[in-house]
């Protein structure tokens, strides 16, 4: 027998927190540790540190759409479970969901596709490098991650709150209403 919960799962709760979090350790562990020391090494040349770059990131590009995946597998879960019961801050939550994933297809579909036809310019010998397409891709990572900490920190604030706490506001007639509490 299949029975409706009154209760958001648990486990789309956490996945609000976890996959932002692991997301976060991803970007600053290849984009901001990685790429950056990879030229710095002794012997590595742009051509090399390109190849291994574009392995990498291929790699880490694979990583981001699972979790974006995740994410909204756990957002829609939310989702349907906030009609029964107010998730306090799901509106926030839902917006930098939203916004993370829309970096991610942006990365994934515009930044990436430019960065490869560069990159195979300069190993095929017809560029010397350096590009604007970077710091597309680095404003990217920026905006992401800043998103990615608002969406850890409002999993913390409102997720991770007993649900049962969140209880129908009344109105002035004394019914209740669907309203969910004040975002702050």
């Amino acid at each position: 027998m299949i029975t409706r919960t009154a209760h958001a799962p648990r486990w789309a709760r956490a996945m609000m927190l976890l996959i932002p979090a692991l997301w976060m350790g991803l970007i600053i562990g290849i984009s901001g540790i990685e790429a950056p020391l990879k030229f710095t090494a002794p012997g590595i040349t742009i051509p090399l540190g390109l190849g291994i770059g574009r392995r990498v990131f291929f790699a880490m590009n694979i990583v981001e759409v699972l979790l974006g995946i995740a994410l909204l597998v756990a957002l829609i879960t939310l989702r349907r479970n906030h009609r029964f019961q107010a998730l306090p801050y799901f509106a926030k939550i839902q917006r930098y969901s939203a916004i993370a994933l829309a970096v991610l297809v942006v990365k994934t579909v515009v930044i990436r596709p430019l960065l490869a036809s560069h990159t195979d310019a300069v190993l095929g010998g017809t560029s010397d490098g350096g590009s604007t397409t970077h710091y597309f891709y680095i404003a990217a990572e920026l905006i992401l991650f800043v998103v990615l900490v608002m969406l850890v920190l409002t999993a913390v604030r409102g997720l991770l709150a007993p649900t049962n706490s969140v209880e129908p506001l009344l109105t002035d007639d004394g019914n209740a209403s669907s309203t969910t509490p004040t975002e702050h």
